[in-house]
């Protein structure tokens, strides 16, 4: 009788580390990992476009004020550099400085927010674009025409402005605040600010807060406006409303 025999390969002391891979293994490896990796970021792109896409078929836009709280930082620079040059951001005593130091024949006053924000205009701002926003009171954006009457006119300033306040003023003071309603002396509620409003503060910040069924912000408890506030001191403030 003749039996077969077959020689099997030597099989590894279970004590004994297993070899390291070779290279072709290591790239196996690694094209398997980023493709675990990129079907991860696929999942996570999708889930996060979703929202976006029913958006657009539902015809509306992100709820959020990214404009105003953009533009108010620039303006916050922009009041810095002008308190540099005339010692504190724009107010009634700094217009005779502005106007001899440029010339401008623009309308400084102080009757409203336009009339303020006109210094910033004509000194460290340098276009109207910066202080619109959309709402009700502002639905078309400015034309850039900073000649003479035409300076930020009716309807191309968006935001209510708290004259008499500077960089040393407390940090948490409000000093310009959109989407406002001048003839009602509060915020607008606007779908398209997912009923936000937005509040810069003298420290640079801008803040999102919800604006109520009054049109009012709350702080600390309080409408933001409220003279009771620590920033106010017991007084109510000098809001100038756009005109």
């Amino acid at each position: 009788m003749i039996y077969l025999t077959m020689d099997l390969p030597v099989q590894p002391r279970p004590d004994v580390p297993a070899p390291l891979a070779g290279p072709v293994a290591i790239r196996s490896q690694q094209k398997m990992r980023w493709i675990i990796v990129g079907g991860i970021l696929s999942i996570v792109g999708l889930l996060l476009a979703l929202p976006v896409v029913f958006s657009r078929k539902k015809g509306t836009t992100r709820p959020y004020p990214y404009k105003a709280q953009n533009d108010v930082r620039q303006l916050h620079l922009g009041l810095l550099n002008f308190q540099t040059d005339y010692g504190t951001f724009p107010d009634a005593s700094t217009i005779a400085a502005v106007k001899a130091s440029t010339g401008t024949g623009v309308t400084l006053g102080t009757s409203s927010s336009n009339e303020y924000l006109r210094q910033l205009l004509v000194t460290t701002m340098k276009a109207e674009s910066v202080f619109w926003a959309p709402s009700a009171h502002t639905p078309h954006k400015p034309d850039n025409d900073m000649s003479g009457s035409r300076a930020l006119e009716k309807g191309e300033c968006s935001f209510a402005y708290v004259p008499g306040l500077s960089s040393s003023s407390i940090p948490s003071t409000p000093v310009l605040m959109a989407p406002v309603d001048p003839a009602g002396r509060c915020f607008e509620r606007k779908k398209d600010y997912g009923n936000l409003a937005v509040v810069l503060f003298v420290d640079g910040s801008a803040k999102a807060f919800p604006v109520d069924k009054h049109g009012q912000v709350q702080l600390n408890g309080m409408d933001l406006f409220d003279p009771r506030q620590t920033f106010w001191g017991g007084t109510a403030p000098d809001v100038k409303w756009p005109e």
